[in-house]
């Protein structure tokens, strides 16, 4: 990058618009450990000791460094490596351990639950030797009233649909459209939801 140095907010800013990062990028890698260390500093507050559901709220707030809806819940523990590319919705509830890798962006929409041990991951590494520390990212978008059930895995750049379920244990590789039930590793449709 030059002489050019960012600031966290640049860096951050950065990140949201899916550029990847190299390990030989001292610079940005330097950026990218001081947000995860933070972002383990927050949850480690989050993760270690007893919280009403608002100071939650205001936790997750400063995890994401934007405002979430006092109608969010999340039973702890919770676990992100950046923190900073996360949009909740309203009435959106996490139960135990889910694990966000958000870089890359994750957003859930209203209404949507998450099961226990629920891992979302935004990022791939390259695959030749050469680009192996880099990491490209790509956005996780969860729709409106998704239920993802526990331990599910969600690879990066998948879109699941408005009122869809993934089952317990599936590892979602691709987009779920709307009303539908995906299972298995890799998840496939099993099942359309008809309300």
């Amino acid at each position: 990058m030059g002489d050019f140095k960012m600031d966290m907010k640049e860096f951050i800013d950065f990140c949201k618009k899916g550029n990847p990062i190299s390990g030989e990028d001292k610079e940005l890698h330097g950026l990218l450990t001081q947000c995860s260390f933070e972002a383990q500093k927050v949850t480690m507050e989050l993760n270690t000791s007893y919280h009403s559901q608002v100071e939650i709220v205001e936790i997750f707030s400063e995890i994401t460094g934007s405002k979430v809806d006092p109608s969010f819940t999340c039973f702890p523990p919770f676990y992100t490596d950046f923190g900073k590319n996360i949009t909740i919705g309203k009435n959106v509830f996490l139960n135990t351990g889910c694990s966000f890798l958000d870089r890359g962006g994750i957003s859930i929409g209203n209404g949507s639950m998450l099961g226990m041990n629920v891992t979302i991951a935004t990022l791939n590494h390259g695959l030749p030797s050469e680009t192996r520390n880099t990491t490209y990212p790509s956005p996780v978008v969860i729709g409106e009233n998704v239920w993802v059930r526990s331990s599910a895995t969600i690879l990066p750049g998948v879109m699941i649909g408005d009122n869809s379920v993934v089952a317990a244990g599936a590892v979602v590789t691709k987009d779920v459209p709307e009303n539908t039930v995906v299972a298995g590793v890799p998840a496939k449709a099993v099942k359309e939801i008809n309300n």
